[in-house]
């Protein structure tokens, strides 16, 4: 009998231990004691990457002990000890690292052509074979009123065809919520998930200022980064004569490695004034244009951390009528791996967008896949639930 009440507390003791206990981390500039947005948190024993809200709160669990490290372009890197954590929110404050002036860098090479080689080096490493986990969501405004709502845990696996990186996907949770009406047009009810990957991997984005005939439209200047002597920062800017040409790039790299570390790419509200709108009946006019793409550079892997898009137009209807439409959608890379996966042909998602899958939730994956929602976002989603 007390072998058997042994045996039952042994049970018991190993059960409690391998629970996964939640953690939240807020981060905070040590100087101005304001939160930091999108700065990275890695769980060292997992590998698991999360991404700081508006807020600079990220969530997760952790089975066990795992030392997790802190890091911002802008700031310097931060190594927490698993035994300093709490299951509270705690605050991690880091430290601004003025390492150097932003002087322009002057060089000897046409800039144009830098950028060739960063993107063309870049594009190399990121064709490869492996998987990403990665949390997706999206915001979708109807008439500058939340109309829909979709996000899920996904796995994108990466392949190598004609030396660009092709994706396929698979579906492990979504929800949706909310309703749209049935005169927006569907080709902005979200995006193609494998498309816009694809795109963050073979940085098509780049395509028009590495053209011999559109690059003459831009100016080019590269300077030190201000607060990582690691990094240069190249903008690319539209002339003032320009005919065509109306993104602004900015570009942070590593002039050792020859890698992006991040770029943006965002039309200018003074570009977006100079465009005549087109007012044909099922027509869109941009009213905005913002998109956001970190990678992450770990030792030799290279791959997508996190990507941030804001879409916005003007549908124009019959009678003269106008439809404003904006998506915000983010990619939240939660876990690398080179292992070699195998799945069957009917696992592969092979629609466009989650917005007309079936939900399918299994645990709460959106409160530990990479990035926490804000208060006003969990209430915007809530909302959205209700009225279904």
């Amino acid at each position: 009998m007390k072998r058997l009440i042994l045996l039952f507390v042994l049970l018991f003791s190993v059960g409690v231990f391998a629970q996964n206990t939640e953690y939240s981390i807020i981060i905070k500039d040590i100087e101005t004691q304001l939160p930091i947005e999108s700065a990275t948190v890695f769980i060292m024993k997992t590998k698991q990457t999360l991404i700081s809200n508006k807020d600079g709160k990220v969530t997760f669990e952790l089975n066990g002990a795992s030392n997790v490290q802190v890091s911002e372009t802008n700031y310097e890197k931060l190594t927490l000890r698993w035994t300093t954590l709490k299951d509270d929110d705690f605050v991690v404050y880091l430290k601004n690292s003025h390492n150097k002036l932003d002087e322009i860098v002057v060089s000897k090479e046409n800039p144009q052509k830098t950028l060739q080689k960063i993107v063309s080096n870049s594009r190399q490493k990121l064709a490869d074979s492996y998987r990403l986990k990665v949390y997706v969501r999206e915001f979708f405004m109807l008439d500058n009123k939340y109309s829909y709502y979709n996000d899920g845990l996904v796995n994108f696996q990466f392949s190598v065809s004609q030396k660009k990186a092709t994706t396929t996907l698979l579906v492990e949770q979504n929800r949706s919520y909310g309703l749209l009406e049935t005169d927006v047009s569907a080709d902005l009810k979200g995006y193609n998930l494998n498309n816009i990957m694809e795109n963050y991997s073979n940085l098509n984005y780049f395509d028009p200022i590495l053209d011999s005939k559109t690059r003459k439209e831009y100016s080019f200047t590269t300077k030190g980064h201000p607060n990582n002597s690691n990094y240069y920062i190249m903008s690319v800017t539209p002339l003032d004569n320009a005919k065509e040409a109306l993104d602004t790039f900015e570009i942070i790299y590593d002039p050792e490695k020859k890698l992006i570390v991040e770029f943006s790419v965002i039309i200018e509200p003074a570009h977006l004034i100079e465009i005549e709108d087109n007012k044909k009946p099922g027509s869109t006019n941009v009213t905005k244009s913002i998109v956001k793409v970190n990678y992450r550079v770990d030792g030799p892997d290279y791959y997508v951390l996190n990507a941030n898009e804001e879409i916005g137009y003007d549908l124009v209807l019959k009678d003269d009528k106008v439809k404003n439409i904006q998506v915000r959608n983010s990619f939240v890379t939660t876990n690398f791996n080179k292992q070699n996966f195998t799945y069957k042909e009917s696992d592969v998602f092979k629609e466009k967008t989650l917005f007309n899958k079936k939900n399918k939730v299994l645990t709460k994956y959106w409160d530990i896949s990479g990035f926490t929602a804000t208060d006003e976002e969990k209430g915007i989603i809530d909302s959205l639930e209700f009225k279904l």
